[in-house]
């Protein structure tokens, strides 16, 4: 979870900040306001459970496949591979190969949006042209002449 402060920055520019609410915690960490002690209290248990859950849910799920590994619920990112090591994931594969192989899905649609033709006929001479202009202009090999 992350936020902004900015209640030097208004002050400094002289805007005057005009917050209504009708609960008393509905401008809760307001960016423009400055920061509440008990709003960042409130804030940091409600992560801290949260990611608890998040760890016991994926302990559960992935049971004895998941590494032993302190970082493992850091925060951090893995690439595939690094999730393979870790037990994050079972194996590696696009979209397609899943639905295909994993769901036994029949009927895939690829919902991709693809170019029309006057739209790959344009791209295609933009880039032919660029290349006579690079040429005519001896940009290819880096001399100009």
């Amino acid at each position: 979870m992350n936020s902004f402060g900015f209640t030097e920055a208004i002050d400094k520019l002289g805007v005057e900040r005009r917050l209504y609410t009708a609960g008393e915690n509905n401008g809760f960490l307001d960016p423009f306001s400055p920061e509440k002690k008990e709003d960042v209290q409130h804030v940091r248990k409600l992560l801290t459970n949260i990611h608890q859950q998040f760890i016991e849910t994926v302990k559960k799920g992935r049971g004895d496949r998941l590494a032993d590994d302190p970082k493992l619920f850091s925060g951090l990112i893995w690439t595939g591979e690094e999730s393979l090591e870790l037990g994050l994931i079972d194996g590696l594969g696009s979209s397609s190969y899943v639905a295909r192989e994993i769901i036994k899905a029949e009927n895939i649609v690829d919902y991709t949006p693809q170019p029309d033709f006057f739209e790959r006929f344009t791209r295609q001479l933009g880039a032919a042209m660029a290349g006579t202009m690079s040429k005519t202009l001896g940009l290819e090999k880096g001399t100009i002449r």
